[in-house]
């Protein structure tokens, strides 16, 4: 077993065995052959790095051949053909092009399992010669996730987004010039928007300075000026709009060098800031007069009228800026700002009525205050600062660009009432559009109370018809690791809907419905495998759509891409122009009737969801499966990001971890690595026992329960209940205590019984068992109701992807028992700092590999000071040996237990990318 092949052979091999005795595992048997060559020394960890090559070669390979599968770039100049062909009147197009079909946000969630490399080479690959085929070689070399990186790549996706998008626009029009040669001039197309909250999320994070968020903003600026003197050079070099645009990048530029710089200086700041906010002649906040400009250019000039209504377009879109920009706080952070208002002396509940009375008094006086920088740098309170900076970049940098408010948490009226009261309050309410999150359990059951309430209030309803639109946002994350995926999808589904009736009930069904889905690139948080048809409408189904659609109200779509995953589909301007051509072309068609019978029988469907979501809730609430998700720690992941991805905590704590205290996507991400994505798969079969025929019959005739049914699959495909109990035999004492038990490796054998009878009280393996028994019976449940429904058409590749991952996964299994013979064998060391060796064991077995190996290379250290490095005058004749060191203990038990843990996380990015995505 030197070569994938082989090992997925012997996989396979194993696998027929299942049949002779139900307990057998190929899994962890591989993972034992493998464990037994390496221990043995048949095979060492250059071999098995060698596997781990072509492992990876084989996960960018599966990465390329999905993405060709969802958007098939090679049909970019068909598919545009075909969307952009001038059917109907001149009012039906200009109704289809003038309003975004999608606006697209880039996030910085924490999923930039990718490297640099790795993506540049999925993109190449992808856009190649259209198979895809091979295997594809890139440097898995990681480099630790800034917020710059972030930032960087955001803008880049976004960027290859503009470029495509204005191929879209310039063929539309060229498409109504042929059709409408007396009218197409009246066009203002904008099939998309572009945003971005990487450097102004601030929900969790301390690391994001307001200057952070100024110079983010003034770079963006710049490069946008930049690409738009570029693009208008092209067209007319001569223009005298091209200097004005250059003048006003450079500016630009210069303005956010210095918002890179440390603040601490009060006088650095204030030249700063009155350098920025003075008036100059290159300055630009406002593209309204280059706008006009450009569209009155093409009336006059025939030849080059489509290229400048484009340039006029992608003004028109992204304004200063390489898109719009949301700014994110939480709602605890808005509470504790207003209560400085309207509660001084902390004795208010803040969800009272009385709370909302003071409110009400509070927005009826407020009056618009002036601000400047230094109120800005002065402002303790998070959320009032958020407010400040956004006041100072609608003054000074964009004031054309309206701004979102994203309120994390938010389950008050009042809440989003405070963030009216400041964004009056500093005179930049009709420029931001504020937004609350509905993703916890409790957001989404009261949720529709929660709308009723809060577009009841007069205050919020001048101030929607202002703006012309109301905002929420709904989070697939949290709600599918707390309720499981599909209830949550279906909750969501059901807030919707209610905000339509809210908004008519209120008054409102002049404004638009601005719907933020910001669900994740992996099935276990809300992103649909069959391809963008079934990932627009799986988070904003047909029914919702159809809900707005009855009562008059206009629906802005708008859905996250989120970090290295989501930007993969924009890594090149081809790849792009493939994404954006498919979202066109799958939009589906808004109809005001809906007769899907999951939403007329819900004697069956709503028992559906709420038995799902029961059982989901079981699982949450089981040690079984809280102390198996917590086994590792979070020592199976890589870093995919800047943001911590849970608090600290200490050994004792690391034992009875919480599964709140880890975020979504690593709670997602474990789930993967151990083989099962429970929070997708688990709880249907438990769901639908003794009524399988009646929800089989209910699904076979709704096209919403096939959008789920087809979700679960997918994740099913890829799920291994052998593989979540082979993590578990790891821990099992009575398995080290018998592995050298008939000679077979003697050399092995004082390291396990070390380990036994260090495991012997390990409640993990047990705890593991139940968890897989119950998969178990729910699994053989969920195959029933399987049965019972049509064929659906297998994935490709589906069995070789299995064994491919089978295959990485008995790797793992044996390097980390290769890391666990390795501490188990150290040699005895004194206490230092309060951590013995029996920490450093611990450490291990949870896989904080850094934290061990920092304590290892404390206790054994290899490099001393030497006599030569001093000058001293006297003579000594000691030392009188070559000196002492460790050398041989971290030669034999120190660098093997690195070496293999950079293994581990490798194999670990390559189970990853078969799921098609991190977390």
């Amino acid at each position: 077993m030197r070569t994938l092949d082989t090992l997925t052979t012997h996989l396979a091999n194993l696998h027929g065995r299942t049949s002779e005795t139900p307990l057998f595992n190929p899994v962890f048997q591989t993972g034992l052959d493998l464990s037994r060559m390496l221990e043995g020394g048949d095979i060492d960890l250059d071999g098995f790095e060698a596997i781990v090559e072509e492992l990876e070669a084989e996960a960018m390979g599966s990465r390329a051949r999905r993405l060709q599968r969802v958007i098939a770039p090679a049909r970019n100049d068909a598919r545009l053909g075909e969307l952009v062909e001038a059917s109907g009147d001149f009012e039906d197009f200009a109704a289809r092009w003038q309003r975004p079909a999608l606006h697209a946000v880039f996030t910085a969630h924490p999923t930039f399992l990718l490297t640099a490399d790795q993506t540049d080479a999925i993109a190449a690959a992808a856009t190649g010669d259209g198979t895809a085929d091979a295997q594809i070689d890139a440097d898995p070399e990681r480099r630790p996730v800034t917020l710059v990186y972030e930032h960087e790549r955001a803008m880049r996706a976004i960027a290859n987004g503009a470029q495509a998008r204005d191929r879209i626009v310039a063929a539309a029009l060229e498409s109504a010039k042929a059709a409408w040669p007396d009218r197409w001039h009246d066009l203002a197309l904008m099939p998309f928007r572009f945003a971005s909250w990487v450097g102004y999320d601030m929900d969790g994070r301390t690391d994001i300075g307001w200057n952070t968020s100024i110079g983010f903003r003034l770079t963006e600026k710049a490069a946008r000026l930049g690409a738009y003197a570029d693009r208008l050079a092209e067209i007319d070099a001569g223009h005298e709009l091209v200097d004005t645009l250059r003048r006003a990048a450079t500016a630009a530029q210069g303005h956010a060098d210095t918002f890179r710089g440390e603040f601490s200086d009060p006088e650095t700041l204030s030249a700063a800031a009155n350098a920025l906010s003075a008036d100059d002649p290159d300055k630009l906040v406002s593209l309204a007069p280059l706008i006009e400009r450009l569209e009155s250019d093409a009336r006059a000039d025939g030849a080059d009228a489509v290229a400048l209504k484009t340039l006029a377009a992608a003004m028109r879109a992204d304004g200063l800026g390489c898109g719009w920009v949301h700014f994110r706080v939480n709602a605890s952070q808005l509470g504790n700002a207003i209560r400085r208002r309207i509660d001084p002396d902390g004795m208010l509940d803040l969800s009272s009525r009385l709370a909302l009375v003071r409110l009400r008094e509070k927005l009826d006086a407020v009056r618009p205050l002036d601000s400047n920088f230094a109120a800005v740098a002065i402002e303790s309170s998070t959320a009032i600062r958020q407010f400040l900076v956004m006041a100072q970049i609608l003054k000074h940098i964009d004031a054309d660009a309206p701004i979102r408010m994203l309120i994390a948490e938010c389950e008050q009226p009042a809440t989003v009432l405070a963030a009216l009261y400041f964004a009056k309050l500093f005179g930049i309410a009709d420029k931001v559009d504020v937004s609350p999150l509905f993703e916890t359990e409790s957001a989404l059951e009261h949720g529709g109370r929660f709308l009723d309430a809060l577009l009841a209030e007069p205050a919020f309803q001048s101030y929607a018809k202002e703006r012309g639109r109301v905002c929420i946002q709904t989070g697939f994350s949290d709600a599918g690791r707390f309720v499981g995926q599909i209830p949550a999808s279906l909750a969501i589904e059901r807030l919707q809907g209610r905000m339509a009736s809210a908004m008519a009930d209120n008054g409102l069904t002049d404004c638009a419905a601005l719907i933020f889905n910001t669900h994740g690139e992996s099935m276990g948080r809300g992103a649909h495998p069959d391809g963008f048809a079934d990932r627009l409408t799986w988070p904003l189904s047909t029914w919702a759509r159809s809900r707005f659609a009855r009562r008059g109200i206009a629906v802005e779509a708008e859905a996250s891409f989120q970090g290295g995953d989501g930007y993969l589909y924009f890594a090149t301007p081809e790849l792009a122009l493939a994404t954006l051509g498919t979202i066109l072309a799958e939009t589906p068609e808004v109809r005001a009737e809906n007769d899907d019978p999951f939403y007329t029988r819900t004697d069956l469907s709503l028992d559906f969801y709420r038995a799902i979501r029961d059982a989901q809730h079981d699982y949450l609430e089981s040690r079984a499966y809280s102390r198996s998700i917590t086994a590792f720690g979070l020592g199976l992941l890589n870093s995919t990001g800047s943001r911590v991805s849970r608090r600290q905590s200490d050994l004792a704590a690391e034992r009875d971890m919480s599964l709140r205290q880890i975020r979504a996507i690593p709670h997602n991400a474990i789930l993967q690595q151990l083989g099962y994505p429970v929070n997708v798969v688990a709880g249907i079969g438990t769901a639908a026992d003794g009524v399988e025929e009646d929800i089989a019959q209910l699904i076979a005739y709704s096209e919403r329960g096939r959008q789920a049914i087809a979700l679960a699959r997918a994740s099913n495909a890829l799920a291994s209940i052998k593989t979540v109990a082979a993590h578990g035999e790891l821990f099992n004492a009575a398995y080290w205590a018998s592995r050298p038990y008939r000679g077979t490796e003697t050399h092995l054998s004082q390291a396990c019984e070390g380990l036994a009878e260090y495991l012997a009280g390990d409640e993990r393996s047990s705890l593991f068992r139940q968890l897989a028994s119950r998969l178990r019976v729910d699994a053989l449940k969920f195959h029933r109701l399987l049965d019972l429904l049509p064929e659906a058409e297998p994935a490709p590749n589906r069995e070789y992807k299995r064994r491919v991952i089978g295959a990485a996964q008995a790797l793992r299994l044996a390097l980390i028992q290769h890391m666990f013979l390795k501490a188990i064998s150290v040699p005895a060391f004194s206490r230092a700092n309060d951590v013995a060796r029996d920490d450093v064991l611990e450490m291990v077995f949870s896989l904080r590999i850094d934290d061990a190996l920092a304590q290892l290379n404390r206790a054994f250290p290899t490099s001393f000071p030497q006599l030569d490095d001093f000058s001293v005058d006297a003579p000594t004749g000691y030392p009188d040996g070559d000196g002492e060191g460790y050398s041989a203990i971290r030669q034999q038990y120190i660098d093997p237990l690195e070496r293999a843990y950079a293994l581990v996380l490798r194999l670990g990015a390559t189970i990853a990318h078969q799921f098609g995505a991190h977390g």
